[in-house]
């Protein structure tokens, strides 16, 4: 039977023995995940388009911007390096070492907001973590736009600078919020989602550039600078019409609160809901209600225990495993990618750009409507063994190009980034801000994210330095470290990423506690029931097939 004093606190324990030594079983189900989230789900299937989910939508759809800000930019740059106007101005090229200069101020910005990330979040809330970072971003729009007065190359990497540091606190604000108010049932699409908005961003990005070579001079530049400050705008404007996280709100001793909005928005107007008994249930048991996250300072909940640990390697590794995959490549660096293909021409370069932006919003919103069907390590390892066949495919392609100049092996070339687009889009997009949020548990998680915001900024600088040298000096030959590297990746994701679906963010806690949590998510367990769909006994299923207790 299951470890009953962590299931059913206090008296709840004794009354559900007795319940199950009377109950007949009528139905047997073998599931992953945790048996009370399961239990909830049979008891009370979620109604994913009834008003309140709906309405839970509209909240999230705001917390997407945050995703949105962070995207423009990823596409923005480098789509300015394939206007003249632009490089002429600020005499820079599309790759070398001036490029990776100029390209990483928006790094080392968010770099250098990592230790601001918790306390902006957890301090004020979730909302004011957003409402500061957006803010921020918007004066760094307005320095950046109005170098054109002063010619200032410093000026433009000033405001790129002070743009990095507001999406670093912005790209874990965003995804925080979203994943904790959201319903248990639709975590995993909707804060999948999140990401998908990214290349919302991107192809805002890359059409505002495109239309701008329709103008001579400076303005065909200026247009998508200056658009920049769209997102970040809407969410300066709009955050504080959202209801503030019920997590945040019941640690700071605002339970009427936490428990009206959960009522709301995952209940239907239910207090009795399943769902409500459930996370309020797990708030007290699992919620410190003076923890780390109060203290500034405090990073014990970080470093504290292995399970921490064990959380904080897993966030750190998909955090930056998404930017080793290859898709920095492909976003920051598509003229010089495209260059050594044959494709010179800028008009052809950035319609290759909005299409491939247009690519990724398909496929990985798409993606985002599997994770909790197929999982999160089997996405995860899917994805990377993929990556790793189209940059085989990628180098075979480019080696050609470059050696015979052949047009069908140019064209081969872009297919093969076209296929690679939609693999990283479908698997790893969604996983980007999903994964690395919701294996930190409360207690850490603003505090977690800055480090994961860390092996993020760390993987991109590597991207922004190495990646235009290398490609200057050795061209194709580039290709063949991400054919090794993706594969190694998914061997990695095997043997250590824990799965995490199926589970509420509390009930996460008990995998991490486990000596092997990896092994332990992925077990499988037998759930007998009653008429009522009330679970009756537990036991383990074995890979043997055998049956032992829980």
């Amino acid at each position: 039977m299951a470890a009953a004093s962590e299931k059913y606190p206090s008296g709840d324990m004794h009354e559900h023995e007795e319940y199950m030594d009377k109950q007949e079983v009528v139905e047997v189900r073998i599931v992953t995940g945790d048996e009370t989230f399961n239990q909830a789900m049979l008891k009370e299937p979620p109604r994913p388009f009834s008003s309140a989910a709906l309405l839970l939508y509209c909240f999230s759809i705001v917390g997407f911007f945050c995703s949105t800000t962070n995207g423009y930019d990823g596409s923005l740059f480098g789509t300015l390096l394939a206007n003249k106007a632009f490089t002429g101005f600020f005499n820079v090229q599309d790759v070398g070492i001036w490029t990776g200069i100029v390209t990483s101020m928006y790094q080392i910005g968010s770099v250098v907001a990592i230790p601001f990330i918790g306390p902006a979040i957890d301090t004020w809330g979730r909302r004011a973590g957003m409402f500061l970072s957006a803010f921020i971003i918007v004066l760094g729009v307005i320095i950046q736009g109005s170098c054109i007065h002063t010619a200032s190359v410093g000026q433009f990497m000033g405001g790129r600078f002070l743009l990095g540091f507001g999406v670093g606190i912005v790209a874990s604000a965003g995804p925080i919020y979203v994943i904790e108010i959201s319903h248990p049932a639709h975590r995993g699409v909707v804060t999948g989602l999140y990401n998908v908005f990214w290349p919302v961003g991107a192809i805002v990005a890359s059409g505002a550039a495109r239309g701008g070579l329709n103008y001579t001079g400076n303005t065909s530049w200026l247009i998508p600078v200056w658009l920049q400050i769209m997102f970040p705008g809407l969410i300066v404007l709009l955050v504080w019409l959202l209801p503030e996280s019920p997590r945040w709100n019941y640690v700071h001793g605002r339970r009427e609160q936490a428990k009206a909005t959960l009522t709301k928005l995952h209940g239907n107007g239910n207090p009795e809901s399943e769902w409500i008994k459930l996370q309020l249930s797990e708030y007290e048991s699992y919620l410190e209600l003076d923890g780390a996250d109060k203290r500034w300072w405090d990073y014990r909940a970080v470093f504290g225990n292995r399970a921490s640990l064990y959380r904080l390697m897993s966030n750190c590794l998909v955090s930056l495993f998404g930017q080793w995959a290859g898709n920095g490549v492909v976003s920051y660096f598509l003229v010089g990618f495209l260059e050594t293909a044959g494709v010179t021409d800028s008009i052809t370069q950035n319609n290759l750009a909005v299409g491939m932006n247009a690519v990724q919003i398909i496929f990985a919103g798409a993606g985002a409507c599997f994770v909790d069907r197929i999982g999160r390590r089997k996405m995860l390892i899917g994805v990377n063994v993929a990556c790793c066949i189209c940059w085989v495919g990628v180098t075979v392609a480019c080696s050609q190009a470059a050696t015979t100049g052949s047009k069908s092996a140019s064209a081969a070339t872009v297919a093969m980034v076209y296929i690679f687009q939609v693999c990283f889009s479908f698997g790893w997009t969604p996983m980007q801000a999903l994964y690395p949020v919701e294996v930190l548990s409360f207690e850490m998680r603003a505090k977690g994210m800055a480090f994961s915001n860390l092996f993020v900024a760390a993987g991109g600088l590597v991207n922004q330095f190495g990646f235009p040298v290398a490609l200057q000096n050795i061209g194709w030959k580039t290709y063949i470290v991400f054919c090794v590297w993706c594969a190694i990746q998914a061997t990695i994701i095997y043997f250590v990423i824990p799965e995490t679906k199926n589970r509420t963010l509390e009930e996460l806690d008990n995998i991490f506690k486990q000596k092997n949590p990896r092994k332990a998510s992925t077990e499988k367990k037998k759930l007998e029931l009653d008429s009522d769909a009330n679970i009756v006994n537990i036991e383990v299923v074995g890979k043997d097939g055998v049956e032992r207790e829980a």
